[in-house]
């Protein structure tokens, strides 16, 4: 290819502004809000999943090794042979996509409202229209489904839309950008591939809302680009999502849940995945022998040559874990763990007992297979070591004890909370999905998904009749005692006011 035809092919500012104002045009022909159009997407959208399964979980394995089993199950669809314990784990982008389709039509309904004596005789409701043009900055861990998860609720609401999909992970980035205009309508819903100048190009532009998952550097980013055009966003960010084990539980299952919420989410490198775990003195080696032979049951005496653990998604992000654990005041705390294959990008399950609070790996989101123990002398100073801390994006509790499961609801603010279970709570599309604090901010799936691209309108319906002189000038004390009356909504004190009582 000539210099000529590369400049050409450049995705940068101009191309990005051409691209908006392209999707603006459609939105404006009111093309998108019809319930047809929106039902046609989300059917493409399955049939794209049932015919492409294979390049799907193919992609997904380049960029990650992600075991197909994982890929399906987690990414992208729920499969007759897969163990039903595997079908209730996680939402996955079909069964969002069979939701809106059954809800859609209840979903687009204005909501009835009440109204008050002010305004009476009147009606009102609340109308759902699309925000307009909106742009979607997925991740690379679930490259997948966290792209296509939200643009689902951008049609459900129907917006017209650019996805960004993550460069990190260029074979699932690709295939998206390949399938999607193939399924979908390619005038509304466009796929732009690129890094971070591309990124940068999309970020320029006004967008009536801004979808990104990712971390909270990027995400400053994106809060920043959007301030400058008042675009509202949506942020899915990460934390240190805390693990509190209490004593007198079911310490298998506890750790077995445990595991697969960790190992078993792309090797740790989950938002939702464990971070790290508090117990207390007299519990911990129990659960270190617990997570140990549990380990070795589900990935065998050498888990770097296991199948069923994705590697870590590249070198620089091996480099990063690497540093954190060979820190001085770390690396002498392995208990179980610590083999890597650099050529692979592999790293052992990795458990580190009594790790002091203020080294490395306890200061930044560790987004990968590393999971250090804390040490507390009684489990009630969990809530103080989670709260000194950022609010994380999901916060779990193993405790068959009632007080303590409701102090951790109550004193421990997080996106999301699970008890005696590890990221279930995804898996409930009538429980919002999104952080607090620097863990994000808004939230999706289910309707949440409908409404996080929708306005919410208020329409007010009058008549001519029951016109009232008390609004109109001259205002006497009369007419504002009764407007204060009516504005009460309370007959008994408008009857007094009349009556010249108050």
């Amino acid at each position: 290819m000539s210099t000529e035809e590369e400049n050409q092919t450049v995705f940068d500012v101009a191309a990005a502004s051409m691209l908006t104002e392209e999707l603006r045009d459609v939105f404006a022909s009111g093309k998108t809000r019809s319930y047809e159009w929106r039902i046609s997407q989300l059917k493409s959208v399955i049939k794209m999943c049932d015919e492409h399964e294979e390049d799907i979980a193919d992609a997904l394995h380049q960029d990650l090794s992600k075991p197909k089993l994982e890929s399906i199950v987690y990414e992208v669809l729920v499969s007759s042979e897969v163990d039903w314990w595997y079908v209730v784990q996680i939402s996955m982008l079909k069964n969002s996509c069979a939701l809106a389709i059954k809800e859609l039509k209840q979903w687009m309904m204005p909501e009835k409202a009440k109204t008050s004596l002010l305004t009476f005789p009147s009606s009102a409701e609340i109308v759902s229209e699309p925000l307009g043009v909106v742009l979607i900055i997925s991740a690379w861990n679930y490259p997948f489904l966290l792209s296509l998860d939200p643009l689902v609720g951008a049609i459900s609401a129907g917006n017209t839309m650019v996805l960004k999909p993550s460069e990190l992970s260029p074979a699932t980035s690709s295939l998206l950008a390949k399938l999607l205009p193939e399924y979908l309508d390619v005038s509304s819903i466009k796929v732009v591939e690129g890094a971070v100048s591309e990124t940068s190009a999309l970020l320029e532009q006004k967008w009536d809302k801004i979808f990104y998952t990712g971390n909270g550097r990027v995400g400053r980013i994106v809060m920043a680009a959007a301030a400058k055009h008042l675009t509202p966003v949506v942020l899915e960010l990460g934390g240190k999502s805390p693990v509190v084990v209490d004593s007198g539980i079911d310490l298998q299952i506890a750790t077995r849940r445990i595991i697969v919420g960790k190992w078993g989410c792309n090797n740790g490198q989950a938002c939702i995945s464990p971070d790290y775990i508090i117990t207390t003195k007299d519990y911990a080696d129990k659960l270190v022998d617990s997570l140990k032979k549990e380990l070795e049951t589900f990935y065998g005496e050498n888990p770097l040559e296991s199948k069923d653990i994705s590697r870590i998604v590249n070198s620089n992000h091996f480099s990063r874990l690497t540093k954190l654990l060979d820190e001085d005041k770390v690396s002498g705390k392995i208990v179980y763990g610590g083999e890597r294959d650099e050529a692979n990008l592999k790293i052992a399950p990795t458990i580190l007992l009594d790790v002091p609070r203020d080294s490395l790996i306890m200061k930044e989101e560790i987004f990968g297979p590393l999971l250090p123990i804390l040490i507390v002398s009684e489990i009630e100073d969990s809530w103080d070591v989670i709260n000194s801390g950022t609010k994380p994006l999901a916060a779990y509790l193993f405790t068959n004890n009632k007080k303590l499961k409701e102090q951790f609801v109550m004193s421990v603010s997080a996106g999301g909370v699970a008890i005696n279970d590890i990221a279930m709570h995804l898996a409930i599309h009538t429980l919002p999905f999104g952080g607090v604090g620097e863990s994000g901010t808004g939230s999706y799936h289910g309707k949440f998904s409908f409404d996080a691209f929708s306005h919410k309108k208020s329409v007010l319906y009058r008549s001519f009749t029951g016109d009232a002189a008390l609004r109109y000038p001259p205002y006497t004390l009369g007419k504002i005692r009764l407007m204060k009356a009516l504005m009460t909504s309370n007959l008994w004190t408008i009857l007094r006011t009349l009556l010249g009582l108050s």
